[in-house]
């Protein structure tokens, strides 16, 4: 995540904000430029010859993205890719929706920041990517993926449910956004590996993806993860399938890789870890550890001084690092 200033008056400014605090202008996110901009009187900014206003759930979602004035789809990227969310007359669901909305954009953000194509449903009906936002509040919901359409349940969103399911669930890490990028990691597998030419290092990696999830996911809830696996995973949810293990590696990468680029943005990581700044291969990934695991370490004494637990409380043995390094060689060009 950048440092955001306003082109105004040079306060700094964080993802989230719609306003700048110091001298009060509305400022909008503009994503090709990944940078904020001043809205004008008339609430739009001109960037190129093109005029871009605010994305139409300013109100509804929190967002302070800027969409093409021009454009017949008054919603921005992140909020297009939504396709259900709580009814208008959910007021708790709705503000839950909100908070999720805003996890989901900067998961978009360093999506487009990695160059990893982002296919909505309006491009591709049928296993284009898209968000079913609910809570299990108001009805029976599970977070999960199928062909692209990826369904969180809100409720994750309030602490204590969160907390409630974390220890229940022997978790050391759950939040909003690992959520975000664990579903997100499950569409990626189909685009980036799917039937193709690197199913076969993912298989060697990961083991079959065809292998039956059902019955996989009642071996895990039965029996629990298999001795010995943190030599091997990156989870305790990682054992449960291929699918599974993919997919937490995948969120895991991404964890790393914004983490490392917001250090860098406040000079607490060196400048060559950003996210545009990746080099391929086996050095570019060797470097990303090397820079992580001093920050990692470091950021989980900050967060215990503070009495709170570890920012970052997991071990990568070689074998997950070896796997982390296959997702790096399917995102990094030059490979």
């Amino acid at each position: 995540m950048r440092n955001f200033v306003c082109g105004t008056c040079g306060q700094m400014l964080s993802f989230e904000n719609s306003v700048c605090l110091h001298c009060k202008s509305r400022v909008r996110f503009h994503l090709p430029s990944r940078t904020m901009l001043a809205l004008d009187q008339h609430g739009s900014v001109e960037v190129d010859d093109t005029t871009w206003r605010s994305c139409d759930n300013l109100s509804l979602a929190r967002c302070n993205w800027l969409v093409e004035a021009a454009q017949a789809d008054a919603l921005c990227r992140s909020c297009r890719l939504t396709r259900t969310r709580p009814a208008d007359n959910d007021v708790e669901g709705l503000r839950a929706f909100a908070d999720a909305e805003t996890d989901k954009r900067r998961v978009v953000l360093e999506l487009t920041e990695l160059s990893l194509p982002i296919t909505g449903r309006e491009d591709d009906p049928d296993t284009g990517l898209c968000f079913d936002l609910l809570s299990s509040s108001a009805e029976r919901v599970t977070t999960g993926h199928e062909d692209g359409l990826i369904t969180i349940d809100l409720a994750e969103g309030d602490d204590v449910h969160r907390e409630q399911l974390r220890v229940s669930m022997e978790e050391p890490y759950r939040t909003m956004v690992g959520h975000f990028r664990h579903e997100i990691g499950h569409y990626y597998q189909t685009v980036l590996v799917g039937t193709g030419e690197h199913r076969s290092g993912f298989e060697a990696l990961f083991g079959d993806p065809d292998t039956d999830y059902q019955e996989a996911l009642s071996r895990h809830y039965d029996q629990g993860a298999p001795q010995g696996w943190k030599s091997e995973f990156v989870s305790s949810y990682a054992t449960m399938h291929p699918a599974e293990d993919w997919a937490e590696t995948f969120a895991h990468y991404l964890h790393i890789r914004d983490t490392l680029d917001t250090a860098a943005a406040f000079a607490m990581a060196p400048a060559a870890s950003t996210l545009d700044s990746l080099l391929p291969g086996k050095v570019g990934f060797e470097r990303i550890i090397e820079w992580w695991l001093p920050l990692s370490w470091a950021l989980n004494q900050i967060n215990r001084s503070m009495g709170h637990q570890d920012l970052y409380p997991f071990v990568l043995p070689q074998r997950v690092l070896d796997k982390m390094q296959f997702v790096h060689d399917l995102i990094v060009p030059g490979n």
